[in-house]
């Protein structure tokens, strides 16, 4: 799971998003997250900063 902020001009809502479900992620030039259910989200954070979560993420959950 990583959590992420919403992109929206008036508040800065973070959610926490389950980085299995991601199926893709698009710069144009919003950063959208699209998953495997169909829903997409469009986020502040950059692609990269998003693959970084999703390792850092994954790092912590296989070491146990």
């Amino acid at each position: 799971m990583i959590t992420l902020t919403k992109l929206d001009k008036t508040k800065n809502e973070t959610f926490v998003l389950n980085c299995d479900l991601i199926e893709i992620i698009e710069e144009r030039p919003d950063t959208t997250i699209r998953l495997v259910n169909g829903k997409h989200f469009v986020v502040a954070e950059s692609s990269a900063e998003v693959i970084a979560k999703v390792v850092a993420y994954k790092r912590s959950f296989y070491r146990g």
